[in-house]
């Protein structure tokens, strides 16, 4: 597992570079998600746009006016946030504070959170009185679709931020009751499906307000939605967030951390071997040290998860069962001889979910890619992505570890509730898109 960046390039190089460790790979990756959705976007757009399926916006703009108080005063905020959170993580964190919970908290740099607050607004005042002119001049200009990623992505990033955080919460309402301040700045606990919700909310919200045709729009982000999945996904995998699946019981893990093919009882002994991790979540040892961590606790070692599943000979064992050695969470048991920040790994395997997940959604986003010039009813595919979204999700969630509902007899999770939903939702559209078009 790659926690942060030191150990990436601790793995791959050889160098120890301690900076890096404010680098959490779970949080690149989905910033490199972002990024590829914003790519794919784009490019949609560009071609719906030659097509005439889009049209640009003419809007007025004010050219040549200095720098205002509120430009001034936004830039120093916004400097002063990066400031007072990076330049107190490199100078100022303690060293037994975790990077990502040190985010989330209110510790920072405040001399730093001055300097660059005043070195960003200091930039805008530059910039503004460069292009000032004598006379503001008023100009008509030109805005296509495409040139409007920048703020939709922006706006999926914070809304999606948000529609997570508040979902998760919704999800873990007894934990969120006990502890509300320490549960909304968590830097753990994102619900993809609220992020989806919430952003696309906001996203088609600022569509219809600067006249991009929604149902184009939906049709256009359908893949770039998929792949970015898909990327933020390796993050959990490589980082290890606890966005894992149920344990495997063909395997157990042997003291190098390995993971091995179960004997007969093997899986059971290892549950009774470590009854404290899985009952009371954590443990301290004779030296005052924690022995076991884990957020998932259990009444009774029978009601552990777990399905048995052997994976064929000539492929390695970490693609049915892996036990996250070195993960983000620190959930598990000590590593012998590791004296690392990110020591701990699960005391039996689980089924690597986020794997599972990278690889579908990626055959799904070229699946998409492949039918997109093809299909030309418009929100057909926005409906189709709907439907793979929901039926691929709602496939891993019987391998996975989440807060049930109680609704007419069944126990579903909250993720395959909405997974319903969305492909109720993308059929729906699917047929009425078709109606319509043949109207």
């Amino acid at each position: 597992m790659y926690p942060n960046l030191y150990y990436v390039f601790k793995d791959w190089f050889g160098v120890e570079w301690s900076g890096l460790s404010i680098l959490n790979t779970f949080g690149l990756m989905v910033a490199m998600g972002f990024v590829v959705a914003a790519i794919v976007l784009t490019s949609e757009l560009k071609r719906k746009e030659k097509l005439g399926l889009l049209s640009p916006r003419e809007e007025m703009i004010t050219v040549g006016q200095p720098a205002s108080l509120m430009d001034l005063l936004m830039n120093a905020l916004i400097g002063f946030v990066f400031g007072f959170k990076v330049l107190g993580l490199i100078f100022s964190r303690p060293q037994d504070v975790n990077p990502q919970d040190y985010i989330f908290s209110g510790q920072g740099s405040v001399l730093g959170g001055l300097l660059v607050g005043g070195l960003l607004a200091g930039l805008k005042w530059y910039d503004k009185n460069k292009q000032k002119l004598k006379e503001p001049e008023r100009r008509n200009v030109r805005i296509w679709p495409h040139d409007r990623v920048g703020d939709i992505i922006i706006l999926g990033l914070i809304f999606g931020i948000l529609g997570a955080k508040l979902f998760d919460n919704l999800e873990n309402w007894d934990e969120f009751i006990k502890d509300p301040i320490g549960r909304l700045f968590s830097a753990s606990g994102l619900t993809f499906y609220g992020g989806l919700i919430l952003a696309a909310i906001a996203i088609c919200w600022y569509a219809a307000k600067r006249g991009i045709k929604i149902i184009h729009l939906v049709d256009s982000a359908g893949p770039a939605l998929m792949i970015a999945y898909a990327v933020g996904r390796i993050g959990c995998q490589v980082a290890g967030d606890g966005d894992w699946g149920i344990y495997n019981s063909a395997y157990i893990v042997d003291k190098e951390g390995e993971t091995i093919l179960a004997q007969p009882n093997d899986f059971q002994q290892v549950i009774k071997n470590n009854s404290t991790y899985f009952l009371e979540g954590k443990a301290k040892d004779s030296a005052g040290a924690l022995k076991y961590v884990t957020d998932r606790k259990y009444n009774t070692l029978e009601e552990v998860p777990h399905k048995y599943f052997k994976g064929p000979s000539f492929l390695p064992n970490w693609l049915f069962a892996y036990s996250f050695p070195k993960n983000v969470n620190g959930d598990g048991v000590l590593i012998a001889g590791d004296t690392d920040e990110h020591n701990r790994m699960l005391p039996l395997p689980v089924f690597p979910t986020p794997f599972y997940e990278t690889v579908a959604c990626s055959l799904l986003f070229l699946f998409l890619w492949m039918i997109r010039k093809r299909i030309k009813t418009p929100g057909l595919i926005f409906g189709i992505y709907l439907i793979l979204n929901g039926l691929e999700r709602f496939v891993v969630e019987k391998i996975r570890v989440n807060t049930t509902y109680a609704i007419f007899g069944f126990h579903p999770t909250q993720a395959e509730i909405i997974s319903f939903c969305l492909v109720v939702a993308g059929t729906a559209l699917i047929l009425i898109q078709k109606r319509n078009t043949r109207n």
